[in-house]
């Protein structure tokens, strides 16, 4: 019989725990693997959905309800954000596209050029969805993210069928201090977004979050309101905004897209 008292015996047990516990931990991690996925692009999608005016913040939808909107509003599509061009519909599936995993894949991005953002990659491919009404485009929605106070931001902005008037934005992840940058994901100060202009009359991004309150859209049509107290956070919103607007980011597809080339 063992002696359970001895050395061996002890350093044999904790051995054979630690092993048998590492399996049942590992055998979760797969086996939960595909619904972890699944519970992401399902959030990601609503909050495409959000940016896009089709759901609100906060709303709760399942899988289906979700599939059912992409089916019957939603075109998604891959972008070259080198050229602007579209990568054929057959090629890959836009819906399944990580553009985060692109981000940091060496083989699937690249260096960003040196820009105030602080954005160090951009995947190859981007990510656009087409919202459709009757046959047409009636919104664009891209992807948005860079670096904030305490972490990354990540967000979608929705632009009308002009490339340029901004009809919805969300930031649906990020680590701002509560209460202060926090703000950016609060519904009331994402509203001030919409009606303001991504680029003035030369072409140029000019979109900026200001200090203190900005006027109207029709009168003041390129600034937002800045948050009281989170001068950095602001700061950060812009810069990245400015950076995926210009030719850097989708600039390059947003401007083909408003001259009509969109196939």
């Amino acid at each position: 019989m063992a002696n359970i008292n001895s050395t061996r015996y002890t350093i044999l047990f904790a051995t054979t725990v630690c092993v048998v516990c590492a399996a049942l931990v590992a055998t979760a991690a797969v086996s939960l693997k595909p619904a972890q996925v699944a519970n992401a692009r399902l959030y990601m999608e609503k909050n495409v959905l959000v940016a896009a005016g089709l759901a609100e913040h906060g709303q709760a939808m399942t899988v289906p309800e979700v599939q059912a909107v992409f089916d019957r509003a939603i075109q998604a599509r891959l972008v070259d954000l080198a050229t602007g061009e579209l990568v054929p519909a057959d090629k890959m599936d836009a819906r399944r596209y990580d553009q985060r995993a692109a981000r940091n894949d060496p083989a699937a991005s690249r260096a960003a050029p040196s820009n105030p953002a602080g954005i160090r990659r951009v995947p190859n491919l981007g990510t656009v969805y087409f919202i459709m009404k009757d046959g047409q485009v009636d919104q664009v929605v891209v992807p948005v993210e860079g670096p904030g106070m305490w972490g990354a931001i990540y967000g979608f902005l929705a632009l009308a069928p002009d490339g340029n008037t901004v009809r919805g934005l969300t930031y649906y992840e990020h680590k701002e201090t509560p209460g202060l940058g926090a703000e950016i994901s609060n519904p009331g100060w994402l509203d001030l977004w919409r009606g303001r202009l991504g680029y003035d009359d030369k072409g140029e991004v000019a979109i900026k979050v200001i200090k203190g309150p900005a006027g109207k859209p029709e009168v003041d049509p390129h600034h937002i309101d800045g948050l009281s107290g989170a001068t950095v956070t602001g700061n950060a919103v812009t810069r990245l905004m400015q950076f995926w607007l210009s030719p850097d980011g989708y600039g390059k597809f947003l401007q083909r897209y408003r001259e009509g080339a969109t196939s």
